[in-house]
């Protein structure tokens, strides 16, 4: 942890030293997420990020772009097993802070990527039971169940609408299980995160 952070602190304090141009601005977009690894019948939610960047231009083609963007994530289930049904959805809330290296191909058309590290929230189970008809539902705090911290790998590509509006679509892949130790069994979860986002730069 402690070596990973001086890591992103150095490529920060180079890129600045180094910058020909920083731009700064806000990010939101669409996350559809999912849980891989020990889980049974996971499938795709909807969620959303938001937060902000700075973009460090190096070279003419070539910048560095650390975020803070906090991001809903997790996974839908359902179920059935004598006589009910159950639907939950897992909503983790993570704080994430992603540092792409950015490569322009072409003027306003650029490929992404780099590291991210993640810090959980919080963790809600939102799970309806229906039995002959009559439903009931719970919400269950499971922070427990998973751990602080979340790394990761993205990557991406942008597109730059004018000089200020931009899109951009990234994969967020889970490289750490996220899944705490229960009662002697070592369950492996990973994140798993498809985003499209629109940004604006200052």
């Amino acid at each position: 942890m402690k070596k990973i952070t001086l890591s992103i602190v150095a490529v920060l304090a180079f890129g600045f030293a180094n910058a020909q141009e920083v731009k700064f601005g806000v990010k939101g977009g669409i996350n559809l997420s999912t849980l891989t690894g020990d889980v049974e019948d996971a499938s795709s939610k909807v969620g959303f990020q938001v937060g902000g960047f700075a973009e460090i231009k190096l070279t003419e083609k070539f910048s560095v772009q650390p975020e803070v963007l906090y991001s809903l994530q997790g996974a839908k289930s359902e179920g059935s097993e004598f006589g009910y049904t159950s639907k939950s959805t897992l909503n983790l809330s993570y704080l994430n802070i992603p540092v792409m290296a950015k490569y322009y191909v072409a003027e306003k058309f650029s490929l992404e990527a780099g590291p991210q590290i993640g810090f959980l929230l919080s963790a809600k189970d939102d799970t309806k039971v229906t039995v002959d008809g009559e439903s009931s539902s719970e919400k269950i705090n499971v922070k427990d169940d998973y751990k602080s911290i979340d790394f990761g790998v993205n990557f991406g590509a942008g597109y730059d609408f004018t000089e200020n509006l931009s899109a951009g679509l990234r994969y967020n892949l889970g490289l750490s299980n996220i899944a705490e130790t229960v009662e002697g069994e070592n369950y492996k979860v990973k994140n798993s995160v498809f985003s499209l986002s629109v940004a604006y730069k200052f």
